[in-house]
């Protein structure tokens, strides 16, 4: 290798918006919308039975712009017990991404399972600030890998479809 040669690993950004290299990068990050509701407040504080708890997740996605693109964590969490309902949470969170010069193929896999990782902590703490606010322990959501779920689901679906995996 020549002196003045940069090695094959280096690459050099190319000027005025001429890099091809896949970028992707988070805009911002935001509330969408929320909503929490203690309709038993105050006679739920004297309850003794611990109520179960559901949570349920929904990822979407939206096309916001040419290589911009939006992703929403729906976050519901019902707390029930004997007596009714504890209280119940619904969170709609969003990140705003630029993807630019990824291959078409590969973007529904960052849209539905990495970005939802990249959202996951916000929200999480969004959640447990609101149950504690509202009177109760705070609620600590568990890790999720969201891009297991995502390929799972795409096997599944592949599978329903009666094709191989990964050829979808």
């Amino acid at each position: 290798m020549a002196e003045n040669e940069a090695p094959d690993f280096l690459t050099v950004p190319q000027p005025n918006g001429a890099d091809d290299q896949p970028q992707v990068g988070m805009i911002a990050q935001y509330v969408k919308d929320f909503s929490f509701e203690n309709p038993n407040a105050p006679a739920v504080y004297n309850w003794q039975a611990q109520p179960q708890i559901d949570v349920q997740f929904n990822i979407g996605t939206l096309p916001v712009a040419e290589d911009l693109h939006e992703t929403a964590l729906r976050i519901e969490v019902t707390a029930t017990g004997a007596e009714g309902t504890a209280f119940k949470l619904e969170l709609l969170y969003g990140g705003l991404f630029a993807i630019k010069n990824v291959p078409v193929e590969a973007i529904p896999g960052f849209l539905l399972g990495e970005a939802p990782r990249l959202l996951f902590p916000f929200a999480r703490r969004v959640v447990a600030d609101a149950v504690r606010d509202g009177g109760f322990p705070p609620l600590m959501l568990d890790p999720i890998d969201f891009n297991a779920l995502y390929f799972s689901q795409l096997e599944q679906q592949s599978a329903a479809m009666g094709e191989p995996a990964g050829q979808a």
